[in-house]
C-alpha cells in the first residue's frame, strides 16, 4: 500500500484491452449484466479481450495519477449470472480504469453536454457514460471503446447541408 486512501464502492469492474470500464449504478440497474455482457463481447472479438476484475463490490485507489481498480477479496472471481446464479471466472487482480459507466443516470441524454461525459473520481477524470434507466448500455460501451475520437463532432457532416440528422462516421479504432 502506498497509504493513499482505498475505498470499497458498490460497482463491477471489467478489464477490456488494457484499461478497465467501472459499472456503477443503483442495485438491479444491471451492473453485472454488463460485465458479462463485457466479457462475451471481449470473446467474440467485438471488442479487446475482456478479463473481470470484480462483480459488485470492488476497490478503488488514486496512484500516480491513474484510478486502479482491485476485486474485493472475498468475490475475486465470482460474478452473478442472472437466471444461472454466482459463477467462478478468471479475474485480474487490478487494472487502471480508464471508462466510468453509470447506470440509471439521472443526467442521461440523447446528445449529452461534454461535461456528463466525464467523471472525477479521487481528482482523477475519467471518459463517463451516462446510461438512461432502461436503455442499454452495451452498444454505447462498444462504441466508446471501438470508436476513434475524431468519429464524433462538434460540426454536422459535410454532406449534411441542413445540419440536422445523425451524423455517425464510420471511423473505427485500429488499435
Amino acid at each position: 500500500m502506498t497509504g493513499a486512501r482505498v475505498a470499497s464502492v458498490h460497482a463491477s469492474a471489467v478489464l477490456t484491452g488494457n484499461r478497465a470500464v467501472l459499472i456503477r449504478g443503483p442495485s438491479g440497474a444491471g451492473k453485472s449484466r454488463l460485465a458479462f455482457d463485457l466479457i462475451l463481447a471481449g470473446r467474440s472479438g467485438q471488442i479487446p479481450p475482456s478479463l473481470l476484475v470484480g462483480d459488485d463490490r470492488v476497490h478503488l485507489e488514486a496512484r500516480n495519477g491513474q484510478l486502479v481498480v482491485r476485486p474485493a477479496r472475498e468475490l475475486a472471481g465470482l460474478i452473478e449470472i442472472r437466471g444461472l446464479g454466482i459463477r467462478r471466472c478468471d479475474f485480474a487482480g487490478e487494472a487502471i480504469v480508464g471508462l466510468v459507466v453509470d447506470l440509471d443516470a439521472p443526467d442521461a441524454e440523447r446528445l449529452p453536454p461534454p461535461e456528463a461525459l466525464a467523471a472525477r473520481i479521487d481528482g482523477i477524470e475519467i471518459p463517463r457514460i451516462p446510461v438512461g434507466a432502461g436503455h442499454a448500455a452495451l452498444p454505447l460501451v462498444i462504441a466508446a471503446l471501438t470508436m476513434t475520437a475524431s468519429s464524433s463532432s462538434d460540426r454536422p457532416s459535410a454532406d449534411c447541408s441542413k445540419g440536422i440528422g445523425n451524423h455517425i462516421s464510420s471511423t473505427l479504432a485500429t488499435e
